[in-house]
C-alpha cells in the first residue's frame, strides 16, 4: 500500500505519536482510538494491517497478532492539519480488548428526536429475532414460516417497488424500497449472508466497471492518441 501524499507532512506529537481513529469500511462504526508513530504507520502500510504503539506497554502493537482479530486496512486518511488519522478496516474480529466490536459501548446521552440507526443495527436486530424469537414479532413469523414464505415476500414487495415507481409516486416508492430492503435482509439472514458479503461484491464490481471504463477511454482515442473518427 502506497501513501498518497508526502509522509513528512504528518505532524506527530511531542512523543512521536498520531491519533488513529479506526473506523469499520463497510458499517462506519468506530471501532477504536489508538496512536501510530513513524514506524508503526511504516508497518501498517507495508502489511495493509494496522499496526498501533502502544503507550502502556511501550512498544509496537501489531493488531490481532496474538489474538487473530486482524485488522485489514482499506484506506488511511489524515485530516487538514495533517495530525489525526482515520484508519477504515476490515476487521477480522472484535476491536475491543474486553471482546466487544467496538471500544465504544458506553452511550452517555442520546437524543429524543433523532434516531441512532444503521442497516447493521438491523441486520443485527433480524438476526436476533432469529436466534431469540419474540412472540408476536412479525420476523419471527416469517423465520417460522420458512423460505418459501420468505421468497414469496420478496416477490410481492418488489412488485409493489415497481408499481409506485411506474407511478412516479416517491414517498410511496422510498416506503415500498423500504419495505422491500427489509424483507432481503431476512432472507439474507435466512441463507446467511452478511452485509459484508453483499459489500465486496458490490466494491468488485466497481473495481471491473472502472477497469472497463479505463479501456473503453483508452480504446476511444485513435493510435496518436487523438479521439478515433
Amino acid at each position: 500500500m502506497e501513501a498518497n501524499f508526502d509522509l513528512k507532512q504528518l505532524k506527530y506529537d511531542d512523543r512521536g505519536l498520531i491519533p488513529a481513529v479506526v473506523q469499520d469500511a463497510v458499517t462506519g462504526e468506530v471501532l477504536t482510538v489508538a496512536y501510530m508513530n513513524e514506524e508503526s504507520l511504516k508497518i501498517s502500510l507495508e502489511k495493509e494491517l494496522t499496526c498501533f504503539w502502544s503507550r502502556s506497554r511501550e512498544e509496537l502493537w501489531l493488531k490481532g497478532e496474538t489474538s487473530g482479530n486482524y485488522q485489514h486496512i482499506v484506506s488511511i486518511t489524515a485530516d487538514c492539519d495533517y495530525d489525526a488519522l482515520v484508519v477504515k478496516v476490515e476487521p477480522d474480529g472484535p476491536a475491543c480488548h474486553l471482546g466487544t466490536r467496538s471500544c465504544f459501548t458506553h452511550t452517555l446521552a442520546e437524543s429524543g428526536e433523532r434516531k441512532d440507526f444503521s442497516l447493521d443495527l438491523l441486520m443485527e436486530l433480524i438476526r436476533e429475532r432469529k436466534d431469540h424469537p419474540k412472540e408476536g414479532s412479525y420476523t419471527n413469523y416469517l423465520f417460522d414460516k420458512g423460505l418459501d414464505k420468505i421468497l414469496k415476500k420478496v416477490g410481492e414487495e418488489s412488485t409493489e417497488v415497481i408499481i409506485a415507481a411506474k407511478d412516479e409516486d416517491k414517498a410511496e416508492t422510498v416506503y415500498e424500497i423500504a419495505d422491500l430492503t427489509y424483507h432481503v435482509m431476512v432472507l439474507m439472514i435466512e441463507a446467511g449472508i452478511s452485509l459484508r458479503d453483499i459489500h465486496r461484491e458490490l466494491a468488485s464490481r466497481h473495481v471491473i466497471d472502472k477497469k472497463v471504463k479505463q479501456e473503453k477511454s483508452a480504446a476511444d482515442l485513435g493510435p496518436e492518441g487523438g479521439e478515433k473518427g
